[in-house]
């Protein structure tokens, strides 16, 4: 559902010297552009629930602790016409609450003005999932969304 949400009200990227990160409420995605003609042998990825590592043509390109937890064992890379690799992390955490502010725990941060349209993006898509039908895609929120915006459980 995340996908249909993404493709009709866009990403908020944070942007980064290798290229750049985006989330949903369900998965961090990076795009990182690597020489042109680079082969799949000549990156190595490594994926876990806390940690990241890439390596291209032995050069490192990230190394380090991820913001929050992500299932190691659903997180894949691709590369796409030889010059960008895709990472998808799962997050452990799933809920419009878990925004990150940042990709790393002391590295590549939003700045204030990209997490506040990350949290309103969040929240919107929460709201879209809650309401089947509706289309929030192009909506506008103000007011109180951080943390994934107001519980309106004890209304229904």
């Amino acid at each position: 559902m995340s996908v249909h949400f993404d493709e009709k009200s866009g990403v908020v990227p944070c942007e980064t010297p290798w290229g750049r990160w985006y989330q949903t409420m369900e998965e961090v995605f990076l795009e990182v552009n690597v020489p042109p003609g680079t082969s799949a042998k000549e990156i190595k990825c490594t994926l876990g629930s806390r940690q990241i590592t890439l390596y291209v043509k032995g050069h490192e390109v990230i190394k380090g602790n991820l913001f929050a937890s992500t299932i190691a064992d659903e997180g894949t890379w691709t590369l796409e016409d030889k010059k960008l690799v895709r990472i998808v992390l799962m997050k452990s955490h799933r809920e419009a609450g878990n925004c990150w502010t940042s990709l790393l725990e002391d590295m590549y941060s939003a700045d204030p003005w990209v997490q506040d349209q990350m949290q309103k993006k969040l929240t919107l898509e929460r709201f879209h999932r809650e309401n089947p039908g509706f289309d929030f895609s192009g909506a506008e929120i103000s007011g109180n969304y951080a943390g994934g915006g107001p519980d309106f459980s004890s209304l229904k």
